[in-house]
């Protein structure tokens, strides 16, 4: 009978490490340390956060498999760290490793991208023509920004000169991002937020970096040459009810100004404007300052492999799985892990964490002839940041229930210093070893 995982000893396990203590052993269950005999070969799309942990986890329990991880990049991104370096708090190499630092031995890690996927064949060919059968399949490949959906913007006008920020790009694009932000809260002005309509990840983040400019320009004394303007995509600041209250009374207290049910669809650099879409039609407002965050999608080689939803998320591609097992729901040897998933919540990489022992649950127990129970519940966690040295610590599930780690301890819609400290300073080792398999 299928049980759900011990989110709040996993939990623990996850955030212990940040709150100083908690061993990283904490989620682990006894079959974990079983392993298991097989000659199964098993190709994992993607060596990002969950490409690179479940192949660590997969190396340590299979004896015999052969394990192929496939992803071009030579760096590894540490996206969480993306808002610190956009806020001046963190150097873009704070956010840059190599993406072979973090594989395990012994798996083969072809360097290059996938260019098809076949589930009917059980093949992914890569870009140079290299043919790849499995047994199963692991699609891993986080999402793809789709910045040529802004009209008029391109990536090299992020900086200082233009006013244009966008952290989301990568580290560099970070740093950059923050000489703008940097000057415009010298200078003045008024500054536009705000997210797309379609699923992204890190929600929060548009609203972490809202939040954080306001901040430095009142740190600065110029609160009061500024505007803040956060634009919501949907009637709500955030999906979660509850977080969405709290976070617009935040807004309030500090004078940011928000609108609900506008969408970035275009810029013009140099007349600095920006374009929304609008039940009401479009609105064309000025700014001194953007954070651009574009619509983001499955990556084109998966929306093409037959693996995405037909009746959802249509414009988007996430794969069909399902919600608790990760399985795919027409290729039962096909899982998903992290934001390629076609579920209604999970998008961050502290939701990478409680996927990954699904997976490996029912993989590993389907080679060994058994099945597997684990499910998981939706669970996902953004430590809001609201000004530097504070941050509410929200964790939700599927339902939007609240679902604390530390309930009485660190509630979970206060301004806290606590919470801050897990992410501006112990997250990233707790992150480290969650990419080892050990967290």
């Amino acid at each position: 009978m299928p049980e759900q995982l011990d989110f709040n000893a996993t939990r623990r396990g996850f955030f212990g490490l940040a709150a100083g203590g908690a061993a990283l052993a904490a989620g682990t269950t006894a079959a974990q340390a079983r392993r298991v005999r097989t000659s199964a070969r098993i190709v994992i799309l993607g060596a990002g956060a969950g490409g690179a942990a479940i192949a660590n986890r997969l190396a340590g329990r299979l004896d015999g498999a052969q394990i192929t991880i496939v992803d071009g990049r030579q760096q590894h991104w540490y996206q969480p760290g993306f808002t610190l370096i956009a806020a001046g708090l963190r150097p873009a190499s704070y956010a840059i490793s190599g993406t072979g630092d973090w594989l395990p031995r012994g798996v083969d890690w072809v360097q290059e991208y996938a260019a098809e996927i076949d589930p009917e064949a059980n093949v992914v060919t890569t870009a140079g023509g290299r043919r790849l059968p499995y047994d199963y399949l692991i699609v891993a490949t986080g999402l793809a920004l789709d910045w040529d959906a802004i009209e008029g913007f391109s990536l090299d006008m992020a900086g200082p000169d233009t006013g244009i920020s966008a952290h989301y790009a990568g580290p560099e694009y970070a740093e950059a991002s923050w000489r703008a932000l940097d000057r415009f809260t010298d200078q003045g002005g008024g500054g536009m937020f705000g997210r797309p309509a379609t699923e992204m990840k890190c929600a929060g983040a548009p609203v972490k970096i809202c939040f954080l400019a306001e901040d430095i320009a009142s740190t600065k004394g110029n609160r009061g040459r500024c505007e803040f303007v956060y634009n919501a995509q949907a009637q709500n600041l955030f999906g979660v009810p509850v977080i969405h209250h709290r976070v617009r009374q935040i807004m309030d207290e500090r004078d940011i100004t928000y609108r609900y049910q506008h969408v970035l669809t275009g810029i013009d650099a140099g007349a600095k404007t920006a374009t929304y879409r609008t039940p009401d039609g479009e609105v064309t407002d000025r700014w001194d300052f953007i954070n651009v965050v574009p619509p983001q999608r499955a990556p084109q080689v998966v929306r093409d492999s037959g693996l995405a939803w037909a009746d959802r998320w249509t414009d988007q591609g996430w794969i069909e799985v399902d919600m608790q097992t990760l399985r795919h729901a027409r290729y039962s040897n096909v899982f998903g892990i992290g934001d390629i998933n076609g579920v209604p919540k999970g998008k961050t990489a502290a939701s990478v964490k409680f996927h990954l022992p699904v997976v490996e649950d029912h993989l590993v127990s389907e080679i060994a002839g058994r099945e597997g129970t684990l499910l998981y519940n939706g669970y996902t966690s953004c430590p809001l940041i609201t000004r530097i040295g504070r941050a509410m610590l929200v964790e939700f599930d599927y339902n939007d229930n609240l679902t604390p780690s530390f309930p009485g301890l660190v509630a979970p819609l206060e301004e806290l210093w606590i919470s801050w400290l897990m992410k501006e300073v112990a997250l990233k080792a707790t992150y480290n070893a969650m990419l080892r398999g050990r967290a």
